[in-house]
């Protein structure tokens, strides 16, 4: 039996987004998160780690990549119209070594935002066909936030050094096997590429017209069924 497509209208209030490295944000939900931010959201945004290991360069230097890839967090944020961003500086590709201690630090952001709204990965994704296997840091993120939401941070019992208690509303899932509501972007996705492309360390120099057409390709292929020109999908949960 095929699901009808969801198309999700309502704005949050406040919304919090956490993903593992310093792109990953405007890759899985850019669009969404501009048009939120456009609308009159509040929208934060955590990011994990470094990201100094996001380079194919066998001489690059981590270091000094972590510190181009956190100025390229802030210069996203800006395009997307972010009302604040939080880098937590742990080591790529090591987020499942510590998940107590990464729970504590989402715990600690959602009760500070408070937001209705929370996006992350899907970590329960983990195998896309025969093509690519989801990267570690983003099943752990994923579950690290799935366990900071349902129960911890809204539960006094949980944590309680990290602030009062706060019951997060809704969870959507990005980059999801079984996505069941999607975002219309379509006015957004301009913003979305332009924030893209202020992650220059990852892009590389050169012709930046193909990430236009393959991010408005994906955007188009999630909107086909939904009557609309550019999509984000999603599965969502509703906690609240």
């Amino acid at each position: 039996m095929s699901i009808s497509p969801v198309l999700l209208g309502d704005t949050p209030a406040r919304a919090l987004a956490v993903y593992a490295h310093p792109d990953d944000v405007e890759v899985s939900c850019g669009g969404t998160l501009a048009r939120w931010a456009a609308a009159g959201s509040e929208v934060h945004v955590v990011v994990a780690t470094r990201g100094e290991k996001g380079s194919a360069a066998i001489d690059a230097d981590p270091v000094a990549l972590a510190e181009v890839r956190a100025a390229e967090v802030h210069a996203a944020a800006e395009v997307l119209g972010l009302a604040g961003v939080e880098l937590l500086g742990h080591p790529d590709g090591d987020l499942d070594v510590d998940p107590r201690s990464l729970r504590a630090e989402i715990v600690a952001a959602v009760r500070r935002v408070a937001p209705v709204t929370v996006v992350c990965p899907d970590p329960t994704a983990a195998l896309f066909g025969d093509r690519y296997v989801n990267h570690v840091d983003h099943r752990a993120i994923g579950w690290a936030t799935l366990d900071a939401v349902a129960p911890a941070a809204a539960s006094p019992a949980y944590f309680p050094e990290a602030g009062p208690p706060h019951q997060v509303e809704t969870v959507l899932l990005s980059g999801s096997l079984e996505a069941d509501v999607w975002v219309d972007v379509t006015a957004t996705i301009d913003r979305k590429i332009e924030a893209l492309s202020r992650h220059r360390s990852r892009l590389g120099e050169g012709d930046e017209g193909w990430l236009g057409d393959f991010v408005r390709s994906r955007a188009a292929d999630d909107a086909r069924r939904l009557g609309v020109a550019h999509a984000e999908g999603f599965r969502i949960l509703r906690l609240g």
